[in-house]
């Protein structure tokens, strides 16, 4: 059941998931309502608004009102579950969400967890730009939950190009003053009696604060990545976080799957991907999105006992259009 798009909830997906994929999933991202309070529209076509709605609006993608933060965690928590049962041996959750709930969820996943699961969190700055008066917040949060196992170490592929940072420029011109046989800059030091070499155009290993990925719609030249659905990430966050933490293969799940970013990024990096949602919108979308993409998948559709009512060949856009 991989290279799968269902129209079905989380809980109800992953527990499918779960018997027809034992060994269980490397990475699961979800980037689930954030608690805002109101409904999100989707844009059908150009000159459409798409963003905030009224729950009776035609095109509503999703809704995000819970009635406040004990509604929402109730929403959460057995989705939460459901992702830990489903993650591999030293798979990995990576929960996106910002401050309206965050801090909760936190508590919420160390309990569901364990505190010695939580791998530490990545602040993205989408460069949306503050408003109004007082403190705006401009930054959201990714939690990292893996299940630690002896025998299955974590993938860290910390050397990758998008994993690196360049060097500040005061840096540079203090410690990269030598350089090799083929004219490249270094420096080197010795560290309990080890002698490392770091090159100036590897740059260094990025840190847990994000600011060189915008926003949907806070740089023009990526809007060409877009779908018209509300909240949509950009391309190259998943992409940076599927090339960190897994290998060509893995299996890569995002059961709140919106508008397919995570499956589209998932399938164009070499790896499985099984996503869902239980928007109708968000599963149209998504579908023709992959289609567009040439990805061959299949479809389903399931019902609250995850028995599968519908599905397809998705094979280069038949059988995914619903």
């Amino acid at each position: 059941m991989t290279d799968v798009l269902a129209h079905a909830d989380a809980t109800v997906f992953l527990g499918a998931l779960r018997e027809r994929e034992p060994r269980g999933v490397d990475l699961c991202y979800v980037d689930p309502p954030f608690n805002v309070g109101s409904a999100f529209s989707a844009r059908s076509k150009k000159g459409e608004s798409r963003g905030r709605a009224r729950s009776a609006d035609a095109n509503v993608a999703y809704e995000d009102q819970w009635g406040g933060i004990d509604g929402f965690l109730g929403f959460l928590e057995p989705r939460l579950e459901a992702m830990r049962d489903v993650l591999a041996p030293g798979g990995m959750l990576w929960l996106h969400l910002d401050h309206r709930a965050v801090h909760e969820a936190k508590a919420l996943c160390d309990k569901l967890f364990g505190r010695d699961a939580w791998l530490g969190e990545v602040i993205w700055v989408p460069g949306n730009g503050a408003r109004g008066r007082g403190l705006s917040m401009t930054h959201q949060t990714l939690l990292l939950y893996g299940k630690r196992d002896p025998d299955h170490p974590f993938v860290w592929n910390d050397d990758h190009p998008l994993l690196r940072e360049p060097y500040a420029r005061t840096s540079l011109e203090m410690h990269f003053r030598s350089l090799d046989e083929n004219g490249r800059r270094y420096r080197e030091r010795v560290i309990a009696g080890k002698r490392y070499r770091y090159y100036a155009d590897e740059g260094r290993k990025l840190g847990s604060v994000w600011t060189d990925i915008p926003a949907m719609v806070a740089n023009t030249p990526i809007k060409k990545e877009g779908t018209g659905y509300p909240t949509q990430k950009p391309e190259r966050l998943l992409e940076r976080i599927i090339q960190w933490v897994t290998l060509p293969g893995a299996l890569v799940c995002d059961p709140m799957c919106g508008s397919g970013t995570t499956l589209v990024v998932a399938a164009r990096l070499g790896r499985r991907f099984a996503g869902s949602d239980r928007s109708p919108v968000a599963f149209k979308v998504a579908a023709e999105r992959l289609q567009r993409e040439g990805v061959t998948f299949e479809t389903a559709v399931m019902d609250g006992r995850g028995e599968t009512t519908e599905d397809a060949e998705g094979t280069e856009g038949v059988g995914a259009e619903r």
